[in-house]
């Protein structure tokens, strides 16, 4: 089930404040494999899509941790993942290590894996890059989940990208 996206001739569309922001591309097909992914992690260790082999996956997909929705993403994601048998959450922006190490610390987020595209091509493997707009060059906000065996199960392209995703729905996926 995909939720928000609008879509052009090659691209999906958001919006930021209520002005259209094309996308690189295409969030992936439910029922497809996901794209494999090689994040960095707080920590500047790899974060791969192999280290969560035989679990479910929630990618929760941003921005940047220094805006308010994103940041309020991960701490409900985070209060969110204990609930959700075998699933790792894995919380994705281009904002650097060190951003992600420094809010995850001042927050008390342990429930979650963050995950840094700044060297990566996750944005264009998952088609969210956004191509205009005051944001350009940053990932567009959505939600993929996988199953255990990589296939994606949901997608949710957030309509607005000052709006927080559908939490609830990610949860009646994982139920």
């Amino acid at each position: 089930m995909t939720r928000g996206a609008q879509h052009n001739e090659d691209m999906a569309t958001t919006a930021f404040q209520g002005n259209t922001v094309r996308i690189s591309g295409e969030l992936p097909d439910t029922g497809t494999t996901a794209p494999t992914f090689d994040l960095v992690g707080s920590d500047l260790s790899p974060v791969t899509s192999q280290d969560f082999s035989g679990k479910r996956v929630v990618l929760n997909i941003f921005p940047s941790l220094d805006t308010g929705v994103c940041a309020q993403s991960v701490r409900e994601f985070n209060e969110r993942a204990a609930s959700f048998d075998n699933t790792a959450v894995v919380c994705v922006s281009k904002d650097l290590p060190f951003a992600h190490a420094r809010f995850c610390s001042a927050e008390g987020i342990e429930n979650v894996t963050t995950g840094s595209a700044f060297r990566s091509n996750f944005g264009e493997d998952y088609g969210l890059v956004q191509s205009d707009g005051p944001l350009e060059g940053l990932l567009a906000r959505a939600v993929v989940v996988l199953d255990e065996g990589g296939k994606v199960v949901y997608t949710q392209l957030v309509d607005e990208i000052t709006n927080e995703p559908d939490y609830a729905a990610v949860a009646g996926v994982l139920s």
